[in-house]
């Protein structure tokens, strides 16, 4: 039995063709086996980096639902800023109100004090000129009073008192003699 494919000479084209034909088929498979082996390698390779991956995956999933949960926090703390801002912009206001009636009362407190104090010094003052015309009027009177009564009582207590010693002498009785022998009582200095 002879092969059909032994028959045809080299010089035939039609050998050639079948020799591409062939040359390809053989090129193709081995290119298919290439990309199989590149294929099976790729697969291998994704399920190690897949088999990699999933607890990164895993932890993705929580930091997600964390970085959720952060975020609903962040905005009820950004609520909450929110309206502590609103209360402190009312306090400020009410502060600045409240700031305002107290410079109004301290500025009429301070009028009144400066009142006061001028009332008070004239006051003072007027206290002090009674006193000063008081103790002028107390010195004139004491001074009136000695000039006027104190002297001149003094004077007749001074008179009365040279009356009264003439008188005694006047009445007294005659002294003894002198060569009179007198008691021992009478002697007695005591």
């Amino acid at each position: 039995m002879n092969s059909f494919a032994l028959q045809i000479s080299t010089n035939d084209p039609l050998f050639w063709i079948l020799v591409i034909i062939a040359a390809s088929f053989l090129v193709i498979a081995i290119a298919m086996i290439a990309i199989a082996v590149f294929v099976n390698r790729a697969v291998g390779a994704v399920t190690r980096l897949e088999g990699k991956l999933e607890p990164l995956v895993e932890r993705l999933t929580v930091v997600s639902e964390q970085g959720k949960q952060i975020a609903a926090q962040g905005r009820q703390i950004a609520e909450q800023f929110n309206a502590v801002t609103g209360h402190l912009s009312t306090a400020t206001m009410h502060f600045s109100e409240s700031l305002a009636i107290v410079k109004d009362e301290v500025a009429e407190l301070r009028s009144l004090v400066n009142d006061t104090a001028i009332e008070a010094r004239e006051k003072v003052a007027l206290v002090s000129r009674t006193i000063d015309r008081t103790h002028e009027q107390v010195t004139n009177t004491t001074d009136f009073i000695e000039t006027r009564v104190i002297e001149p009582a003094r004077e007749l207590a001074a008179i009365m008192v040279g009356f009264r010693r003439g008188l005694e002498v006047l009445v007294a009785p005659a002294p003894k003699p002198i060569n009179q022998t007198y008691g021992e009582e009478e002697m007695f200095i005591g």
